[in-house]
């Protein structure tokens, strides 16, 4: 049985992690760990399914009290990279949807998960679709080297660019030939209009309200262009690969980075 902690319970994405454990037989949620409402129960809360599970503000206080073998982390990167490194250090699993790690934060984490052998997997997206678009670029690129990516989210997103599409361009430069993009005597009038540069290519943030979580990957070619995109209309989205990687992550003894290397 995989004892779930939900970290982020009130938000978006934590009410759909709540009905994903609660719609598997082979997971059970123990608590959940939120910035306020302490000492309450999930019943206690408006908003939120009728279940006597505890929820705690100190995360440190629930890994100690609460038996659980995994930590679903959903809140904001401060506080997420804090509730990843203590619950590995409690021998607690995480699979983490909170973007906007440094890479020496998960540098420590990769560290301490071979230390105290243990899984942990931190995805900036958990769309299989993205995970397939990301992949499919990553093709791509081989044979187009004139890209831009161009992320789409909702304005209350802390991070731009997305972990979305740092990784897809990361992905992207492990297969793309070098090339700065554009005319080499190119002028900004307005300062960030071309957008941010990666290792010569260019990705754009769009932040409104409407939006969830978009991404298309342009390719420019003399004579045609290649789109790969993608849109979440909803957060259920998530639910399949957040699925995945709980099975996955207890099978493991490292920090996997991005779903596309568990699919």
């Amino acid at each position: 049985m995989k004892k779930i902690i939900i970290a982020g319970p009130r938000g978006k994405m934590g009410s759909e992690a709540i009905k994903l454990v609660q719609s598997q037989e082979d997971m059970r949620l123990v608590a959940c760990i939120d910035r306020k409402n302490n000492g309450k129960k999930l019943a206690d809360i408006a908003e939120l399914p009728n279940l006597d599970v505890p929820i705690y503000e100190d995360a440190l206080e629930c890994f100690s009290e609460i038996d659980a073998n995994i930590l679903i982390e959903l809140t904001i990167p401060e506080q997420g990279y804090k509730h990843t490194k203590a619950a590995m250090e409690h021998g607690i699993r995480p699979v983490v949807g909170t973007t906007g790690f440094t890479e020496e934060q998960i540098d420590e984490l990769s560290w301490l998960a071979s230390e105290r052998k243990i899984g942990c997997i931190i995805a900036p997206n958990f769309a299989i679709g993205a995970v397939l678009m990301m992949k499919f670029s990553q093709m791509a690129a081989q044979y187009f080297p004139d890209v831009d990516i161009i992320e789409k989210h909702h304005d209350n997103k802390l991070d731009a660019p997305s972990g979305t599409a740092v990784k897809t361009a990361e992905m992207i430069k492990e297969s793309r030939e070098y090339k700065k993009q554009g005319h080499a005597d190119e002028k900004e009038t307005y300062p960030g209009a071309r957008g941010a540069d990666y290792d010569g290519m260019r990705i754009h943030s769009v932040r409104l309200p409407g939006l969830v979580a978009h991404q298309e990957v342009i390719f420019g070619s003399p004579g045609q262009t290649l789109t790969i995109k993608h849109d979440s209309i909803n957060r259920a989205s998530f639910m399949e690969g957040i699925k995945l990687a709980t099975d996955k992550v207890m099978e493991i003894q490292e920090v996997i980075y991005g779903l596309e290397n568990v699919l």
